[in-house]
């Protein structure tokens, strides 16, 4: 099969480990995959985003950053156009984007299916956190590109609601989550029972994230267990929660990695005793939680809809209420201080990616499955109107 794999990602982070990953998946199963992204997306490093986009939402007011975005919607597709042209794909492959029609134009103009990737509602996403002028505008390109596509492939089944409210008929939405690559997380042995715990946390750095209650707890739990909490990655709020471990006095029971290569990731995981996910937007498939899985780590995580479409309390991981600090530090010192039990979390997670084939493999076989269901559906009219009956018009 040939496919033409349209994007508009412009940083390295997990948005490009699913581009990377699923590629890479797709052509080692022997199709032809042709890429048409941002011309910068190649070059960019690890963290690494575009400048001139980062320059636009420094300095100039929202709707300038939006009107931008549309403007580059022209430039994408005649580049997809261009690629369609010389590649002649079976199907378009997109990862949905704000102002970004491009993959359904195509589609519509090579009459082609269009299999489209969608992680979040962004318009809706964009409004809450305060970063989109045209909301209305936004949400109506959202749902124009939705109700277009052949199939619309949301991550969660929370996600696929959405979609489904937005018009796009059941029938047309497949949910397909997040992969991992189990080679790359190989069974690790369980860290000695004695000495410190270590609680891990991987991912880019956000206020929203939950940090500073795990810091605040650590510093008001009593006497007993050392612990060490050990964050791994970049972003907005590590000034703040640098800040505050400085303030709380626990600078030495807390050890920030920074940012870290792809290859480093398994290796890092497989130190924690204790893998942290202390908060997650309703509709996300965290792509850290099939990486603390694969690894056989023991997790906390809120007990919400989208989480427990990948986790099970007490059977791969100890859920918590979300936003109450309490239940969650008593779930991260019941694992503390228990390594049995750490243990048995950790394996039953690494069976259940095995058994539910959560790998970027088992993802690659299942959109490549409704790429060819979608090309059977369109055939078929074609046949029946080569057999000579077609309906007549009027």
């Amino acid at each position: 099969m040939k496919i033409l794999y349209s994007h508009r990602i412009r940083s390295r982070d997990g948005q490009a480990v699913h581009l990377e990953a699923m590629v890479a998946a797709l052509r080692a199963q022997g199709h032809a995959v042709e890429v048409v992204g941002p011309a910068g997306f190649a070059a960019a490093g690890l963290g690494g985003a575009s400048r001139w986009l980062g320059w636009v939402r420094e300095h100039l007011p929202g709707w300038a950053g939006e009107l931008a975005e549309m403007a580059y919607a022209l430039p994408a597709t005649w580049r997809l156009v261009g690629a369609a042209r010389r590649f002649a794909p079976d199907v378009i492959y997109e990862r949905a984007n704000l102002f970004h029609p491009a993959g359904a134009l195509v589609a519509a103009q090579r009459g082609v299916p269009l299999l489209l990737e969608v992680n979040a509602p962004l318009a809706e996403e964009r409004a809450r956190f305060g970063r989109l002028s045209w909301k209305k505008l936004a949400a109506e390109s959202e749902r124009f590109v939705w109700r277009r596509a052949t199939r619309v492939l949301p991550v969660t089944t929370v996600l696929a609601g959405h979609v489904a409210r937005a018009g796009v008929p059941p029938a047309r939405i497949a949910v397909v989550p997040n992969g991992i690559e189990l080679a790359d997380f190989p069974p690790s042995r369980p860290r000695a029972e004695e000495g410190t715990v270590i609680l891990g946390f991987i991912g880019f750095l956000r206020e929203w994230h939950g940090l500073e209650g795990i810091l605040r707890a650590l510093a008001a739990a009593p006497e007993g267990r050392r612990m060490l909490l050990r964050i791994v990655g970049e972003g907005p709020a590590r000034v703040g929660l640098e800040s505050l471990a400085r303030e709380l006095g626990i600078t030495r029971q807390v050890e920030f990695l920074g940012l870290a290569e792809r290859h480093a990731v398994p290796g890092l995981i497989a130190g924690f005793d204790v893998a942290l996910q202390p908060a997650a937007v309703p509709y996300a498939c965290p792509l850290k939680l099939l990486e603390y899985m694969a690894a056989g780590r023991a997790i906390v995580a809120p007990d919400q809809p989208n989480l427990r479409e990948l986790l099970q309390h007490d059977s791969t991981a100890l859920l918590f209420a979300p936003g109450d600090a309490a239940a969650q530090w008593r779930a991260i010192a019941t694992l503390a201080a228990d390594a049995p039990l750490r243990r048995r979390l950790g394996d039953a997670a690494r069976r259940d990616v095995i058994l539910r084939d959560m790998t970027w493999a088992g993802q690659a076989r299942r959109v490549v499955a409704l790429a060819e269901a979608a090309m059977a559906e369109q055939r078929a009219p074609r046949r029946h109107q080569e057999a000579g009956y077609a309906e007549p018009m009027g």
